[in-house]
């Protein structure tokens, strides 16, 4: 690694996939702190729902970027503010001794940090912006597939300011948002980073472990946690999966088991838009994460010990 740059590893992939049970592990392991990397996980008081990890799971190794936003802001939270925040940690973590070590599944913030993105504004026109509003969440999400599909993979489709202004910047400049990015903000990372992305191949085992992770959700509380959260409707926050199916059954519009379902299928639509994201970086390194519980210690031993070998080996990170 650039012993000029802050080294810096990161761990990636769907949701359920086990990317924070690993960042813990290898948080004792490197002597290291963990930076969430998660669009939800920011937000205070939005626990169950994102899966934030609990004291006890936490292992005593400091998390940041967790509970730093709120949820009731009307203008969300936003990749230039995380990768400025998540900078700063990163630089303090790493001017301790400490390895900095960014968990999550977010792929448009990891992509950002580690490339070193600076954000500029990007080009707007308000009659293209008001011709957009009249277009259906569907329709709006079509016409991204069709024009960026790159950023379609990183977006939630019920993220309809995201998707919205996505659409708008190839309208106004005949230039994906994803293009724009890359061409018009880049600048040279700061850190010497490898990224390990943990997969799971067989689907029906990544489906069966969302399930169990929303069941287990609904036990803990969710309801409970949704009904006390009281979200502003629109706001980022209140489109997290999750929280806008218990809010549709909270509201009467539907059932709790047609809420939980609905949670299930959108999560694991999701989970299929972080692995067509993944698909797409050659920066990827891939360990194969394949057991069907997250509760397997004998497997958790095996990854840990697979990532430790690439990280030690082809990376020469430690």
């Amino acid at each position: 690694m650039n012993s000029k740059k802050i080294k810096l590893i990161a761990i990636t992939g769907p949701t359920a996939s086990g990317k924070s049970a690993l960042a813990v592990r290898l948080a004792h392991i490197l002597d290291g702190e963990i930076v969430s990397c998660d669009s939800m996980q920011i937000y205070k008081g939005m626990d169950i729902g994102t899966a934030k990890p609990n004291k006890s799971e936490m292992e005593g190794i400091p998390h940041h970027m967790i509970d730093v936003a709120d949820p009731y802001a009307l203008c969300g939270y936003n990749c230039a503010r995380y990768c400025a925040e998540a900078g700063d940690i990163i630089q303090a973590v790493s001017s301790r001794g400490k390895l900095p070590i960014v968990c999550g599944g977010t792929g448009m913030y990891l992509d950002a940090l580690i490339r070193g993105t600076k954000f500029g504004d990007a080009p707007s026109d308000p009659d293209i912006r008001e011709k957009l509003s009249g277009l259906t969440s569907d329709e709006l999400y079509a016409r991204l597939l069709e024009v960026d599909p790159e950023a379609a993979a990183s977006i939630h489709p019920n993220n309809v300011k995201r998707v919205a202004r996505a659409v708008e910047i190839y309208e106004v400049s005949g230039m994906t948002k994803s293009e724009w990015e890359r061409k018009s903000h880049s600048s040279v990372s700061p850190y010497d980073c490898r990224v390990i992305a943990l997969d799971i191949l067989d689907r029906s085992v990544l489906y069966e472990r969302i399930g169990r992770r929303v069941d287990s959700m609904i036990k803990n509380g969710l309801v409970d946690e949704v009904a006390s959260l009281d979200l502003t409707p629109g706001t980022t926050a209140a489109e997290a999966i999750g929280y806008k199916e218990i809010y549709s059954y909270l509201r009467g519009d539907t059932s709790l088991a047609d809420a939980i379902n609905r949670i299930k299928i959108n999560t694991r639509h999701y989970a299929k838009r972080q692995q067509t994201w993944m698909r797409h970086r050659n920066y990827l390194n891939w360990v194969i994460a394949c057991d069907k519980y997250d509760t397997n210690k004998n497997n958790l031993k095996n990854i840990v010990n697979i990532s430790l070998t690439l990280l030690k080996n082809e990376i020469n990170v430690i």
